[in-house]
């Protein structure tokens, strides 16, 4: 099964990726319990044997562990595989050292020479400031320990400095991750799409899934099932559920279609977006062979609209 690639900014990506977040977290996706090392190895070679050979990271998942567990699992391997990871911008970090010395450990973790994007976490200044954290990346890129920068998290106009900053020493800001599904479909309305479209910046779309709403194993009918963080979220109650329904149908109904699970059509249709690269999450290698199904076919453009117009309620 293969994925196709698209250009991001100075560098080719599958059209498709995995997020490892859950990969050495326990905090949030009880890392260790259900789950651990051989399961997220599996999900690896899963992923990696469909044609999705893009793994999203960062520092803070599992405090490292998701970058140690990627890079283990990257020398097993034979197949080019593509990274991106993340920056936190933690308050005593004030210098362009500071950005050196994480950029340095996360290549130790991943153990590889560099990664292809390099991510700021969140749009905190702090001390630092844009323009010196921009300066200090871009000092990265021409030293070739990043192929090219990224932000995630950042409004429209955050994206809009965080490009004209790097511009001033040619280099382009790639990315921006952000929360986009079929349900979360704020970046249409608040800018950070058309900006993106403007800029030519690629929207990686975290949370495609929605923490699972849009797989239909929840259904109002067997809401005592919803374990961990979920149970806290309104959307994951009996009357959220409810209210998912007939979208849900819909994937279901399209799925019978195209030959589909309801999963690869709602990444699909992240994917017609254009220059959005969905990256779902997968703890086992069913999961991860699911997700990367998701890529390497088209909706239709008008299931691609019918779908938009469903989902628009939500």
């Amino acid at each position: 099964m293969a994925t196709s690639n698209i250009s991001v900014g100075n560098i080719s990506l599958p059209n498709l990726g995995i997020g490892t977040w859950s990969w050495g977290d326990s905090l949030f996706w009880g890392y260790g319990s259900n789950y651990g090392e051989k399961e997220v190895r599996e999900a690896f070679e899963a992923a990696v044997e469909n044609g999705a050979t893009f793994f999203d990271t960062a520092e803070v998942y599992g405090l490292g562990e998701s970058e140690r567990l990627l890079g283990k699992f990257i020398k097993e391997t034979t197949q080019p595989i593509q990274i991106a990871t993340k920056y936190f911008p933690l308050p005593w970090r004030f210098n362009q050292q500071s950005v050196k010395n994480a950029l340095t450990d996360s290549l130790k973790r991943l153990q590889v020479e560099r990664v292809d994007i390099y991510q700021v976490h969140m749009p905190f200044d702090f001390f630092m400031g844009q323009s010196t954290l921009m300066e200090a990346l871009a000092s990265e890129v021409k030293q070739g320990r990043i192929l090219t920068v990224g932000v995630s998290n950042y409004s429209a106009q955050q994206m809009q400095q965080a490009y004209d900053l790097l511009a001033q020493y040619d280099v382009p800001l790639a990315v921006n991750q952000v929360r986009y599904s079929l349900l979360t479909r704020k970046i249409e309305q608040n800018g950070i799409l058309e900006t993106a479209r403007k800029l030519g910046i690629t929207i990686l779309a975290y949370s495609p899934l929605d923490q699972g709403l849009l797989t239909g194993k929840y259904v109002p009918e067997r809401v005592k099932e919803v374990t961990g963080a979920r149970k806290l979220d309104p959307k994951f109650s009996a009357q959220g559920l409810s209210k998912i329904e007939p979208l849900i149908s819909q994937l279901q109904q399209l799925g019978e279609k195209y030959q589909k699970t309801t999963v690869q059509i709602a990444l699909n249709w992240l994917i017609a977006q254009k220059n959005v690269i969905p990256i779902p999450g997968a703890k086992n290698p069913q999961q991860a062979a699911e997700n990367a199904g998701g890529s390497g076919w088209q909706l239709s453009a008008e299931d691609v609209q019918q779908l938009s117009l469903l989902s628009l309620n939500y």
